[in-house]
């Protein structure tokens, strides 16, 4: 297995290699690298196609401890994983989590950035109104694990209603450790609100965002498109949070049709 011990963490990471321009994948909370599978099919032939797990998910988390981190801290490993791969400028895709550590990333180090795929995500600090609920579920599944109705919730939360590919997930959510689930809610809950900042953002922007999405509206991820100074936005019809796995056709056609306006590489 692939690991990158850079900026003081060890990181999973999976690379399709090459010298292709690069596309890096950064994945939603509770969920790892291989939520973007369906796009590193896509799209491997002509990119290089790097996904990872953050802090505290996957291959990367070190059961029993998670320090406390932000996501600038993230943002600063995925630079810090470009470094270890040797990869000058990459096109960042972010999920949700994802999205909020790539859009650090293009005002900290802007030099690093070609362009963003920006997925159900929002420059916003999390609604005050999901806190309390975040609480609930974090100390119950602390205290008991993670029982079906809770696994329910979180499947109609990421995943939507009905999708086949629910149960693998579910699965791997019943595996998530205690203290990462932990600071990881932490992490999302004390983020700060980079809003008045999208105008610094200078790169080309797709912002896509499912119709059916309950983790974060549609409204809150239009505004930031409409304050990013050169975004494009995409509504995926009947979506939920995560509509790269659960819609890949319509997420990897505006995608590709994104991509395609890029300028070279240079």
């Amino acid at each position: 297995m692939p690991f990158a011990t850079v900026n003081g963490q060890r990181l999973f990471y999976e690379d399709t290699g090459g010298n292709r321009p690069a596309l890096v994948f950064s994945h939603g909370l509770l969920m790892d690298h291989r939520m973007f599978a369906p796009q590193v099919a896509a799209f491997r032939d002509h990119w290089r196609c790097i996904s990872w797990d953050e802090r505290g998910h996957g291959a990367t988390a070190t059961p029993g401890q998670c320090a406390p981190f932000s996501y600038y801290d993230s943002a600063n490993d995925l630079v810090a994983l470009l470094d270890y791969l040797g990869v000058e400028r990459a096109v960042l895709v972010g999920m949700s989590q994802g999205g909020y550590l790539s859009l650090r990333t293009a005002l900290t180090h802007p030099a690093r950035v070609r362009a963003l795929v920006l997925i159900d995500t929002q420059a916003m600090k999390e609604d005050p109104a999901k806190m309390p609920a975040h609480a609930a579920v974090v100390a119950r599944w602390s205290q008991q694990g993670l029982d079906d109705e809770m696994a329910t919730g979180l499947e109609r939360t990421i995943l939507g209603d009905g999708w086949e590919g629910a149960a693998q997930w579910k699965r791997i959510w019943q595996g998530v450790d205690v203290a990462n689930l932990q600071q990881a809610f932490a992490t999302l809950d004390a983020r700060d609100d980079i809003s008045d900042r999208m105008g610094d953002i200078q790169v080309p922007a797709l912002v896509i965002h499912g119709t059916q999405d309950r983790a974060i509206t549609p409204e809150r991820a239009r505004a930031m498109a409409d304050a990013l100074p050169r975004a494009q936005w995409v509504e995926i019809e009947g979506a939920g949070h995560a509509p790269n796995l659960t819609h890949p056709a319509p997420v990897n056609a505006a995608m590709q049709t994104f991509l395609g306006t890029l300028a070279p590489q240079g």
